[in-house]
């Protein structure tokens, strides 16, 4: 009998890095992942330490080999995804001169507004797919290169986390088309840095990493840091792609009019296009998944964070009520919650509690409830927050709607895909059917999906179909649709109305919420 072989996605997140060893038909072997913090020390500053990341990345792949009992020789090869829009500035040895800035990070709004307003920012997303926002890399150079002066005349290259990874296992820099696209730096079209942007960056191509596929792949890495993870140094690394364009693949959401809607901590909603496609509103990116499947859509900030807030401002006694009971706190919650009709009685919850990327694109943003009188109880108000996630999702696919026509169905995913009540929301405001893959580890199979492809195992991606089974599905249910309807022109006015108060407590609150 001839020993099985084995392939290895590793996600790295925002708040953790996880690996996923699999089957070749799939199946889940063995995972694990470690957390690192998210250094917030005032409301514009998030920042991670690159090499607490990259030893999150060199353990877990130690632990699933350990927990395996894999042979080095059975590991196929190592399959990269990652979280977009971080820099780090490092020096001619490789070390970092900063922390990792990573995408939550506010500190370019200023260089964010001039480049939106007078230096023909709508243009350059129009040819880089990267919406105009201080998530950016390039209004993060901008911002070094204005503000930091020193630090950035210091730099000798700018890179993101998965770019450092690859730099200290295998001592050269190079950047994928999908992390590149995100950027705001590359010409879809071209699949070339644009020369506008790096112009305004005041970077050369030299000071960034090379250009290349999804699928190149590295081997003849570091030998000690193969050892410490009991892979042979010959493994193939693939580069691979960022997070959420291999979300959309591990869900198996590649097919024309099928979209992937995720909500973890925040959100993201997404679908493949075969060609770059941008809005002349600016509202979705259009990032890289190979040169010939590109993927469109729009990240929230304020996803699942929004019900942890809710069950902890609003919810105390019930969460003490489940402990008594020995249950999960947020499954009482839903139950309590089940019993307010769709609409929570003309209350509605705008969810920006973090500022918003899509569709506003206003770090400004702010959280706000609309219609709350005093029939309205808690549960309402925790009705009210469910439903304001997915109206702001709904909201976006609404704008790629413009530019792709309705889709056919929706694969949710993300811990929210747990709750029945959720997951049955999302259907009734959307309309549509929705469909839960029973993957969980949706971007690091889609990393190994596509390692499949960069080695020749695979001819095409859509081996995924093969991967990825059913595990709920959910029909509108038309009386609730009809309900949401009537209420989405009054939600998405709101926030049109309020630009100029958003901005107004925006600054309010800078001055005195220390």
């Amino acid at each position: 009998m001839s020993q099985p072989y084995y392939m290895i996605g590793v996600d790295i997140g925002t708040t953790s890095t996880k690996a996923v060893m699999f089957e070749e038909n799939g199946k889940v072997v063995t995972k694990a992942d470690e957390g690192y913090p998210l250094f917030t020390p005032s409301s514009s500053v998030a920042e991670q330490d690159p090499d607490q990341i990259f030893s999150a990345v060199v353990h877990t792949l130690k632990m699933i080999m350990a927990q395996s009992g894999a042979q080095p020789e059975q590991v196929m090869f190592v399959s990269f995804s990652s979280a977009m829009h971080s820099v780090i500035v490092v020096d001619e040895d490789g070390k970092p001169l900063t922390r990792c800035i990573t995408w939550g990070d506010n500190r370019s709004a200023a260089w964010t507004e001039r480049l939106k307003n007078e230096c023909n920012g709508h243009e350059i997303y129009r040819r880089t797919g990267t919406p105009i926002h201080p998530m950016s890399p390039l209004s993060k150079l901008m911002w070094l290169r204005q503000d930091q002066t020193d630090l950035f005349e210091k730099a000798y290259k700018f890179i993101s986390i998965k770019e450092y990874v690859f730099a200290k296992l295998f001592g050269e820099y190079v950047i994928d088309h999908s992390i590149a696209s995100a950027t705001g730096m590359m010409n879809l079209e071209k699949l070339d840095w644009d020369e506008e942007a790096l112009a305004l960056a005041g970077v050369s191509s030299e000071k960034l990493s090379k250009l290349v596929p999804t699928t190149h792949t590295l081997s003849g890495m570091s030998a000690v840091y193969a050892e410490e993870m009991g892979l042979d140094p010959s493994t193939p690394f693939v580069v691979g792609a960022s997070d959420g364009v291999l979300s959309n693949l591990g869900v198996n959401a590649i097919k024309p009019g099928v979209v992937a809607a995720t909500i973890g901590t925040s959100g993201a909603i997404r679908t493949v296009v075969n060609k770059p496609v941008t809005d002349p509103k600016g509202r979705f990116f259009c990032y890289a998944l190979t040169e010939n499947l590109w993927v469109i859509g729009g990240p929230v900030n304020n996803g699942g964070m929004l019900l942890r807030w809710a069950r902890d401002e609003f919810a105390a006694s019930e969460v003490e009520t489940a402990k008594r009971l020995g249950m999960d706190s947020y499954d009482l919650i839903m139950q309590i919650v089940e019993k307010v009709g769709p609409g929570a009685d003309g209350l509605l919850f705008h969810p920006y509690l973090t500022g918003e990327r899509a569709p506003l694109w206003n770090p400004n943003a702010r959280g706000s409830f609309f219609g709350l009188n005093m029939h309205h109880k808690k549960e309402h108000m925790i009705r009210a927050v469910l439903e304001g996630v997915i109206f702001n999702l709904y909201t976006v696919l609404l704008a790629m709607e413009e530019q792709i026509g309705r889709p056919t169905r929706i694969h949710a995913t993300g811990g929210f895909a747990r709750s029945h009540l959720w997951r049955q929301i999302m259907s009734d405001i959307f309309d549509q059917e929705v469909v839960v893959p029973e993957s969980f580890e949706s971007s690091c199979l889609g990393a190994v999906v596509l390692g499949l492809n960069a080695i020749g195992k695979a001819d095409s991606l859509d081996i995924v179909a093969d991967m990825v089974g059913s595990q709920h599905q959910h029909q509108p249910i038309k009386e609730h649709a009809d309900i949401y309807h009537q209420l989405l022109p009054i939600y998405i006015q709101i926030p049109r109305k309020l630009e100029a108060e958003h901005e107004a407590i925006a600054k309010f609150q800078e001055r005195v919420v220390k």
